[in-house]
């Protein structure tokens, strides 16, 4: 039974400025930029030690807060990829694209577009693919730096996963890090070391946790989620690290808003058709109203690009009364998501000549005679009205048939003599008329002609057929000429 393939995100902010830049919690160090680290700056350091190592660096008090509402935005963004996203520990995230991998074009090609996202959000990101997600969750963490890193955090068999997570460090698993001491000193340091201890032992000393997680890594216990649930309501708000006087410079943020806001559309599978974007001033004793910039669209869409080249366009329009410091993306009015097109080929904004190539194309590619468009006559014959001709022929439009009561879409090439039985037609099973006659008689001009009567027949698995009547001389006969749906 394979299991579902999991794709896990470990996120990490992505600095506004360049610099040293260090996260503290409690007096202690929790995060640190590569700048900084260069400097010395190490994970766990204390406030004097990080000053006293580099006096330039920049010291930031952890927002909790802030940082489950990036990550529940980042969340909501990803949406756009799979249905199912769910929070994990250590602030990371877990994607369920066992689903999504052929639509956007395999795992490579799924997890560059997840990557673009979450950079274009502010944050950079450690990837890791695994049929089970406790697994994708540990490759994630790993954190060896080397060319082959990338790829072999990316697995799709569970055999190969087996044999990745037995080389990794046991201490990656938060569980088992409280007793690192106790494992470093009978020489346990990696998932097989640590698998090769009694169970029970194991279980006594570190707690069924350990067990639990390491069954659900290696694909012997079952995984179970709490997937995020995206609001019945998209509203989402940024505040910027800086003023903005320039709307064109509003972009950049509001890019980020408007990710979230198409991942929010295509998990409710809706489309939006306005949307408005709330430039906030300054608030106080000097309250400026924020700046509305309402865009509505023709059609209803829910691609990222498309909006943002929108709202580009409407930025570049935009003159501001007074500096940003924080925009507000709001889906005033949505609509079910429909299908692109009633056309087999066309997507929206395609224009004739993108159709006419296409055709081109597959003409190119499979022949004249295998890419047909219709080309129906004014006649009332069948077999003469429903004609096909090459579509790259198909200079002009036909002339458009006179109306007939209603007639199946398949026509046989000849029509079928049908038996009799009991006085009635017979096809598979004893056909009864539905209704009917619709007659025709024509075709003396060319010496073709028909002298018919249609009918809508039914057999009993309430199979519709088209047959008719021939009429000619004292003799009846029965043929069927066409199916409907």
């Amino acid at each position: 039974m394979h299991l579902p393939l999991l794709s896990l995100e470990t996120l990490r902010p992505r600095w506004s400025e360049p610099g040293q830049h260090t996260v503290t919690e409690h007096g202690k160090v929790v995060a640190v930029s590569v700048p900084a680290a260069a400097a010395g700056v190490r994970m766990g350091m204390r406030r004097s030690s990080v000053q006293a190592i580099c006096p330039t660096a920049v010291l930031h008090a952890r927002d909790v807060l802030r940082e489950h509402e990036a990550l529940h935005s980042i969340a909501l963004a990803l949406l756009q990829y799979t249905a199912e996203v769910a929070l994990a520990e250590e602030a990371s995230l877990l994607l369920d694209v066992s689903t999504s991998l052929r639509v956007f074009g395999g795992r490579r090609a799924l997890c560059r577009l997840v990557r673009a996202s979450v950079h274009v959000l502010g944050f950079t990101l450690q990837i890791g693919m695994a049929p089970t997600a406790q697994g994708a969750w540990l490759l994630a963490r790993y954190r060896k730096h080397d060319k082959h890193a990338a790829r072999l955090r990316r697995v799709v068999r569970l055999n190969n996963l087996m044999h990745l997570l037995d080389a990794l460090p046991c201490m990656l698993l938060p569980a088992i890090r409280a007793h690192a001491d106790w494992l470093d000193g009978i020489g346990c340091r990696s998932f097989a070391d640590l698998r090769k201890l009694p169970r029970a032992g194991l279980q006594r000393r570190a707690g069924k946790e350990v067990l639990q997680a390491l069954d659900r890594a290696y694909g012997q216990a079952p995984e179970l989620f709490a997937w995020v649930q995206p609001p019945k309501t998209f509203s989402s708000r940024l505040e910027l690290p800086d003023r903005i006087e320039h709307a064109e410079a509003v972009l950049f943020a509001a890019r980020r808003l408007l990710l979230q806001m198409t991942g929010w559309l295509v998990a409710q599978q809706l489309a939006v058709s306005r949307f408005t974007l709330l430039l906030e001033h300054e608030r106080g004793r000097s309250a400026i109203p924020p700046t509305p910039i309402d865009i509505a669209l023709a059609d209803p869409a829910w691609h990222e690009e498309h909006l943002t080249r929108l709202l580009k366009e409407r930025l570049g329009r935009v003159e501001l009364i007074a500096p940003v410091i924080a925009a507000n993306l709001v889906a005033a009015q949505v609509v079910a998501m429909l299908p692109p097109t009633d056309s087999l080929f066309a997507t929206p904004g395609d224009t004739p000549a993108d159709y006419h190539r296409l055709l081109e194309l597959l003409t190119a590619r499979l022949g004249d005679q295998s890419v047909l468009t219709p080309a129906p006559r004014a006649d009332h014959r069948p077999e003469l009205c429903n004609a096909w001709m090459p579509a790259a022929t198909a200079s002009r439009p036909s002339p458009v048939p006179p109306s007939f009561p209603a007639r199946p879409f398949w026509l046989l090439a000849s029509p079928l003599a049908l038996h009799m039985r009991q006085h009635r037609p017979f096809y598979g099973t004893p056909l009864r008329l539905l209704s009917g006659p619709e007659r025709i008689e024509c075709g003396w001009w060319d010496g073709s002609l028909v002298i018919r009567d249609y009918f809508i027949a039914q057999g009993e698995a309430s199979t519709c057929y088209w047959i008719y009547r021939e009429r000619t001389g004292e003799n009846i006969a029965w043929f069927l000429h066409g199916l409907f749906a």
